[in-house]
């Protein structure tokens, strides 16, 4: 039986209506059941903004986009964090499994394939825990799927035994990851900055359900399956989400034909971590912080 999917929305009516489009493309889809959760608008929202939370509801109704669709409407603002743990916690209790969406995610017609194939390849191995559909924008060949440790959630899928493995306590957390000297690896070999987000949950600057899911799991060195090419693109870093900025670093092709899901070597990836941290290696130089700093070396170098 096919996965679950749960689609989690809230005020962005044209990212949601590409989402779903996307999904009812794929094949699977009419075999699948699709539940989205929408959240509510909050107490000091705008005309603007409650038009657009009715616009995505208006959107999410205007087809039949899986062959099942119930829609769980909270009347009240839960925060993307809260709406989904919440949402994965009773679904993977329900159906033992799930795929989870955001409403900026589309995605390529193979992505409901490559989701169910690997949940039912990967369903008794308790070292790996999830799947995710996205591949970053990679210069260096990767093979056709390979794993890393961790969790990556543009776009994933993970059975209960997974999910059951949560923990919000980010302090807790990053406090083990300090104590085992694991951060730099957390970091990508320092290319990126995910224990400093970490440290900004903490602090409550931040409220992230992924990045605590991404350290428990990678301080159980537990593993996500990563598709050699993208089957999902992220088209909410645009400047209109409430979580996210605007770049288009991320930016990557869908792929035309299916990731074909093998067993293979139940461990994290030589290759695909040096083509990650490659390119967050890259992203890092291209900032404008490093661009200033380069300037400024090149107009000021060093005496030999």
């Amino acid at each position: 039986m096919n996965a679950p999917v749960a689609l989690f929305v809230y005020n962005r009516p044209e990212h949601t209506r590409r989402t779903l489009l996307s999904l009812s493309k794929c094949k699977e889809a009419f075999e699948t059941d699709l539940f989205i959760f929408c959240d509510g608008e909050k107490d000091n929202a705008t005309a603007e903004q409650r038009n657009a939370i009715n616009e995505v509801r208006e959107v999410i109704r205007s087809g039949q986009w899986c062959r099942n669709v119930e829609v769980i409407e909270s009347p009240l603002n839960k925060g993307l964090s809260r709406s989904i743990i919440a949402g994965v916690t009773e679904l993977v209790r329900r159906f033992g499994k799930i795929i989870v969406l955001e409403d900026d995610m589309e995605l390529s017609p193979y992505f409901l394939k490559y989701m169910n194939d690997g949940l039912e390849m990967y369903k008794d191995d308790e070292k790996v825990v999830s799947l995710t559909g996205y591949q970053w924008p990679v210069k260096d060949k990767v093979p056709e799927t390979y794993f890393l440790r961790g969790t990556y959630c543009w776009g994933w899928a993970t059975w209960k035994r997974g999910w059951d493995l949560f923990e919000p306590e980010s302090k807790l957390l990053l406090q083990k990851l300090e104590e085992a000297n694991l951060t730099s690896l957390f970091d990508f070999d320092s290319s990126h900055f995910y224990t400093q987000m970490l440290q900004e949950q903490v602090e409550g600057r931040s409220d992230s359900w992924a990045l605590p899911w991404y350290a428990k799991t990678f301080l159980e060195n537990k593993l996500t399956l990563i598709p050699g090419r993208s089957l999902v693109q992220n088209i909410g870093i645009d400047g209109t989400g409430i979580h996210s900025g605007k770049s288009n670093e991320w930016g990557v092709a869908l792929s035309e034909i299916p990731i074909e899901v093998n067993k293979i070597p139940v461990e994290d990836s030589k290759e695909g971590r040096k083509a990650v941290t490659a390119f967050f290696r890259s992203m890092k130089r291209n900032s404008f912080p490093e661009k200033l700093k380069r300037r400024i070396r090149s107009i000021f170098p060093k005496s030999k």
